[in-house]
């Protein structure tokens, strides 16, 4: 049970739509979604399946699903537009804007450093913090002595990132919270089926998310064997701050409708890759300018490379957004976000992806509610993100 978008060139559709129908046919899907915009339209999108694990509940263009830590895109354009109106520059310690976050010798560490997760701040000590209390966690962050092994990172804070960047935004915009300043700023202007939050008559459309199957194990032995051991810096930041740590949790009203800017938003492909299109575009869309000159340099310019201490592997990241790591030879590291050394996005785990490639002016999305093991996304994403490329993007 396929949805397919009528009206578009039959090149990049149509390799679009063969690797997505192969995903299926692999039988690696329960329900997905994907799309591919550019020039202010949709030029290749697909849907299908079931947004529940019975079968009973067909997959269609109105369904949306959980993207995981693919908010923190979300959710780093907004602090970057929050800073370039306010007319402060990543170079500005973040206490400046948030005196309490000096605590604990963090008084020079700057928006730049927070924002590429290198400050060492991607877990926090306390255990008894529910991701659900905004101002209790924001008070252990100021309270958390940076971990020294993160420090000028890459140390990637799976849950504690978005509390801080929201912080930020939060003391940038009279006290509003990144969600809100989210539907303000980009989601109702850009006409986006994409929340931080989910709207309670907006939750019957949320496909069901799925927990990995039982398999082989995840392609990131590393990651893996870090995540197990007791005590290690990757588990600590995937487990802190607490609660919501399974998957079918996030299946409950109350956290869908939580704003939580790591790994709460929820909407469909087609409005994350028209957020990316438009950021593709250099952060204009329809006449309008959503980011200035400042806001496009920042999230193109590599801030941070390195092995990641929390993910351990190579990563790289601009100011908010992940990015593929190069090599001296300027070759890319791998390409999950094709071919482009511009491109920038994030993934979310289980497998879900959107990234912009500025190169290109291209904007890309794929949803699912099967999880697959691993935060990186694997052979799914990266089978339709080639198929993008396969004859070039603008084939």
């Amino acid at each position: 049970m396929t949805h397919r978008i009528s009206q578009i060139p039959e090149g990049l559709a149509g390799r679009v739509r063969h690797a997505f129908a192969e995903n299926f046919a692999a039988g690696r899907e329960v329900g997905a979604a994907v799309s591919v915009w550019r020039d202010g339209r949709e030029e290749a999108g697909d849907c299908g399946g079931y947004r529940d694990a019975e079968g009973r509940l067909a997959w269609d263009h109105d369904t949306i699903a959980l993207i995981w830590s693919a908010t923190k895109g979300m959710a780093s354009a907004c602090a970057l537009r929050a800073l370039e109106e306010a007319g402060v520059g990543l170079e500005t310690p973040v206490a400046v804007l948030w005196p309490e976050f000096a605590r604990k010798g963090k008084g020079r560490i700057t928006l730049a450093e927070v924002l590429s997760h290198q400050a060492g701040l991607g877990a926090l000590d306390r255990t008894d913090l529910s991701m659900l209390d905004h101002e209790a966690v924001v008070r252990a962050v100021e309270d958390q002595e940076p971990f020294a092994e993160a420090v000028g990172g890459p140390g990637y804070g799976p849950r504690t990132f978005g509390f801080i960047v929201d912080e930020v935004v939060r003391r940038l915009d009279g006290g509003t919270p990144l969600g809100r300043y989210w539907r303000r700023e980009f989601g109702e202007p850009l006409g986006l089926d994409l929340w931080i939050g989910l709207p309670g008559d907006r939750h019957s459309r949320a496909a069901t998310m799925l927990p990995p199957r039982a398999g082989p194990a995840s392609a990131h032995p590393a990651f893996s064997e870090a995540m197990s051991r007791p005590g290690s810096l990757t588990r600590k930041a995937f487990s802190s701050p607490g609660g919501l740590l399974g998957v079918t949790a996030m299946n409950a009203a109350s956290a869908r409708s939580a704003a939580i800017p790591s790994m709460g938003g929820i909407g469909s492909a087609s409005a994350l890759a028209k957020f990316y299109a438009m950021l593709a575009a250099g952060g204009a869309w329809g006449g309008r300018a959503f980011l200035g000159p400042a806001a496009r340099e920042w999230m193109l310019t590599p801030l941070s490379q390195g092995f990641d201490q929390v993910l351990r592997a190579e990563m790289a990241f601009s100011a908010g957004f992940m990015m593929d790591p190069v090599a001296q030879d300027g070759t890319k590291v791998r390409e999950l976000f094709g071919p482009s050394t511009r491109a920038f996005g994030h993934p979310g785990a289980g497998g879900s992806l959107g990234f912009a490639d500025p190169d290109t002016g291209l904007g890309f999305a794929y949803v699912m509610n099967q999880m697959e093991p691993g935060v990186l996304p694997g052979v799914r994403a990266k089978r339709l993100v080639e198929s993008v490329y396969s004859c070039g993007a603008a084939a």
